[in-house]
Order: structure tokens, then sequence, then C-alpha cells
């Protein structure tokens, strides 16, 4: 495995994060000039921001991006164990430095927004109703979806060429419909990488960063991953 693969995983989650928090920030701070335009504009804004790095580094990395990807492809063979653990690294290194650019960049929109939650959000997941159980099997089954059918576009090569872009509209299609309970993280780095930048970072009169939620976009997502890539595989 090469530094120029390690790279691109990196910088290819750095702009998946990047992307994807900023039309968060835009929507949600207070004072943006997308201020209060809707959940289509956040879910669309992810969509472009898994697409963009997958057409700029699919063929260096296989543009994982995602912890729960990389594990899963390994559980069924696709992907050997002995790169996992610097595809991590790089991921979730890739997440945190993407959470920080967003920080930088709508920082005084920061300061202009006094509820904490609403910060918190700009960097990672919540739910809107908060029971476990269930927040636990949404992140679990938008995980298994991706998985599955991310195996399903990927293997046919009718799609070939037009992969990354029916990649993010599978990312579109999830955040539209699975996504109002939690916010769908389906990435364990998306998450936890900006949720530690929010906890060490000068985030302008922040709260908490609610450790006690945050093991659930990481552990759901890698079980929703890991089940969607072995039934497809059992399958097809």
């Amino acid at each position: 495995m090469s530094m120029t693969t390690i790279l691109a995983e990196l910088f290819g989650t750095l702009i998946l994060v990047l992307l994807g928090d900023a039309v968060v920030a835009n929507v949600i701070l207070n004072k943006t000039k997308g201020n209060s335009s809707g959940w289509i504009v956040i879910a669309s804004g992810w969509a472009f921001a898994v697409a963009v790095p997958v057409y700029m580094f699919g063929s260096v990395s296989g543009a994982h991006f995602n912890p729960a990807v990389t594990l899963a492809l390994a559980v069924v063979g696709k992907f050997p164990w002995a790169n996992v653990p610097m595809y991590l690294v790089a991921q979730f290194v890739g997440a945190f430095l993407g959470a920080g650019l967003v920080l930088i960049s709508y920082y005084n929109h920061f300061e202009e927004t006094e509820d904490k939650a609403t910060k918190l959000g700009v960097f990672c997941t919540s739910p809107e109703i908060r029971n476990p159980k269930f927040n636990f099997a949404t992140e679990f089954i938008g995980t298994f979806i991706f998985v599955f059918a991310m195996l399903g576009i990927t293997a046919h090569p009718f799609v070939e060429g037009v992969q990354p872009f029916v990649i993010g509209v599978l990312v579109w299609a999830i955040g539209l419909s699975l996504g109002g309970p939690t916010g769908y993280a389906i990435n364990p780095a998306r998450d936890l990488g900006p949720r530690l930048m929010h906890y060490l970072l000068p985030v302008p009169n922040k709260g908490g960063s609610d450790w006690g939620y945050a093991w659930i976009p990481v552990v759901a997502p890698i079980l929703g991953a890991i089940l969607g890539a072995l039934l497809y595989v059992s399958i097809f």
C-alpha cells in the first residue's frame, strides 16, 4: 500500500466532511446565506460531498472514506486486512481536519448562534427523539442499505463510469428517506472525527459533545455495513 493511497483516503474523507458539515452549517447557523433552507439542501449537499471525492480518488484508493465500508469489505474478503489500520487512521484524521476547516469557515456564524445543540449539530449527529434502541436500529438499517446497494452498484459494468454519481444518489436517497430520526451518520469517521473536533477546539460558547450518544453512530454503522456486505456476497 503506497502513501498515495493513504493520502487519497485522508483527503477524500477530508473533502467529504468539509463539504458535508459545511452544508449543515450553512443551513442551521445564524446569518448565513443558506439559513433555514431546509433538509433537502442538507441531504443534497451531503450527496454531492460523497460523490465528488469518489470521482477524485476512486481509482486510487477505492474511495472508502468510511471505516464501516473498509471493515465490511475486509470481512467479506474484498479488501486486505493488512491495509485496514492505515485506512481507518487516514479516514479519522481526514474527518477531524475537515471539521476544523468548517469551524474556520463559519466561525463568525458560530458566534452569532446561541443554541449549543445547533452548534454541535454542525459537527456530528444526534437523534430527534432519543431512544437508543431505535436510534441504533436507524443507523444500522441506513448503513446496511448503503453497503448492500453500493456493492450492487459497483458490481455491474453497465454503470461503470457513473458509479460515483449513482453512489451520490444513494446517499441522497438515504438522507431524504432515513435521515430524519438520527441525521444518518452511516459513517463512524464522519461522526466521531468532527465530534472530537467540537470537543477539543474553541467553538464559540459551545456545550457538551454528547459522548453518551457517540457510540451509536460508530457501532451501528459498522455492524450494519458488515451484515449488508455478508448478505450481498452470500446471494449475488
